[in-house]
């Protein structure tokens, strides 16, 4: 690891008065508004889309002199560097905070007077809101009161500023971080780094240099994933308080330093006061079990690094690992980690049965809104079983990886989505005896019936037509949820026919 430095103090100093432009009113920027108004901050809004924002258009904004008398701006995490508002900023010299950055700035004691909760953060292509679940679950059956915060779910100035809570689990995506500048969570893990959002960073290395960002200023454990070298490499470059060291999770038998799997047996050899000759036992994969695929498939030995998973998906079991060594480092007991992982269910769109209809499964992953989610979705069934209904907004990825990783799993393919070029022309490649039909982009109202009725057409009885889309879902739909309640709804459909 780099340098080793010292925490930095929480305060923002006084922001009353100050003129602070909020950019994006989605859930974040919406919070921070309320937590600078709070604080006397005269707050002036832009947000293309809302009609209630002070201002719609960012270009018209700077052009019209809006930074002039500005002090701050916080960005909300859809808006990209290159947005001519944020990069007439960048070039004044002037301010940007994410919702991240402005939270912990505003942090407040824990009730009772002591110092402000700490965080646990966590980051990465694919895996973050299961393992900070899973985190969440952990820390509430350590006794703590705990909250799930951040990218989904709660926003994370919201709950830094919540007195009562005793530590936060905080989900942070990568367009969070880059404006993050002095965040200092007690640990901090990266469970994968893949091609994504090249759209936003400009460069695969830009993007994972801000997933890198939130091991900066890591006071415990920087945690990393032993089967993606760059997770490591980003500890390795990062500065953080003396004393923090590097904890890596694999799904092999782990070395000295490390969580990993002793046959069916999760076990720590990281935090244990016995790591250099034993471990200590975390659970099983019998307390997993209800978080596998449920369709009785078993995961082909070539999906996994280390012993056959059963019917668990292999990132179910790496992230349960992760969020395993973050409550460690926090102090949890392993009787907790089990206890924890035992209470957590997932939320919805994750892997989720949704219909049966003609002895064929219809599972909605609409959350898999990249090529790695959607490869570790397609890793979970048996070859030549599945229908996959795929395509969206590919965000400047390609899937010719993807592909080649996972076509030996497909009977067909159904491609959705105004952006099917990419998937398209990947499949036929590398995968052309597959067929696919391709849903017509200009009809948005009917268009995830149509795809599960040509899905239907392919699908034999013990088949799973899966949406793991690898795209994001704003060309047709608002989000993933709504793209999922889509498919689900379709899908039930058919089973009442």
């Amino acid at each position: 690891m780099g340098r080793r430095l010292v925490p930095t103090p929480p305060g923002a100093g006084s922001l009353a008065g100050r003129r602070v432009v909020v950019a994006g009113l989605g859930i974040s920027g919406r919070a921070a508004v309320v937590a600078l108004t709070e604080r006397g901050a005269r707050v002036v809004t832009l947000d293309r889309r809302d009609p209630s924002a002070d201002s719609r258009d960012a270009a018209a904004f700077v052009a019209a002199g809006g930074l002039d008398a500005a002090d701050l701006v916080v960005a909300s995490p859809g808006w990209a560097p290159s947005n001519p508002l944020l990069a007439a900023a960048t070039a004044r010299g002037l301010a940007i905070w994410s919702e991240v950055e402005l939270a912990w700035r505003l942090r407040v004691p824990r009730a009772g007077g002591s110092a402000p909760a700490p965080w646990l953060a966590v980051t990465g292509t694919n895996g973050k809101t299961t393992t900070v679940g899973m985190l969440e679950s952990i820390l509430v059956a350590s006794g703590e009161r705990a909250l799930a915060v951040g990218n989904v779910g709660t926003p994370v100035v919201q709950a830094a500023t919540d007195a009562s809570l005793d530590v936060l689990a905080v989900e942070l995506s990568s367009f969070q971080l880059h404006f993050t500048h002095s965040m200092s969570a007690q640990a901090a893990g990266v469970l994968n780094v893949a091609p994504d959002h090249i759209d936003w960073h400009g460069s695969f290395e830009a993007n994972a240099a801000d997933k890198g960002r939130v091991y900066e200023r890591t006071q415990v454990a920087c945690v990393y994933n032993a089967a993606d070298p760059r997770t490591e490499e980003l500890v390795r470059a990062a500065d953080v308080v003396h004393g923090a060291v590097a904890v890596g999770f694999t799904l092999a038998a782990p070395r000295v330093g490390q969580l990993g799997l002793v046959e069916d047996v999760l076990v720590d050899r990281a935090f244990s006061a016995v790591r250099h000759t034993h471990a200590d036992e975390l659970g099983t994969l019998a307390d997993l079990a209800h978080l596998g695929t449920d369709l009785g498939t078993d995961l082909a030995a070539d999906d996994v690094t280390g012993p056959l998973i059963g019917s668990v998906p292999p990132h179910i079991v790496a992230d349960a690992l992760a969020a395993a060594a973050l409550a460690l480092a926090h102090g949890a007991s392993p009787a907790a980690v089990r206890a924890g992982l035992r209470a957590y269910t997932p939320g919805s769109h994750r892997i989720q049965t949704v219909a049966t209809a003609a002895a064929v499964t219809y599972v909605d992953d609409s959350k898999a809104t990249n090529a790695h989610a959607a490869s570790a979705s397609l890793a979970a069934f048996g070859p030549g079983t599945v229908v996959w209904v795929a395509g969206g907004l590919a965000k400047g990825a390609t899937f010719d990886d993807l592909v080649l990783e996972r076509r030996d799993r497909l009977r067909a393919v159904v491609l959705i989505g105004i952006d099917q070029e990419p998937l398209r022309g990947a499949l036929a490649r590398h995968a052309p005896e597959v067929p696919v039909v391709e849903v017509d982009p200009g009809d948005t109202r009917s268009v995830m019936s149509q795809a599960v009725e040509a899905a239907r057409r392919f699908a034999r009885p013990g088949d799973t037509v899966l949406l793991a889309p690898a795209c994001a879902s704003m060309d047709q739909f608002t989000s993933y949820a709504e793209r999922g309640d889509a498919f689900a709804a379709a899908a039930r459909e058919l089973s009442v026919r």
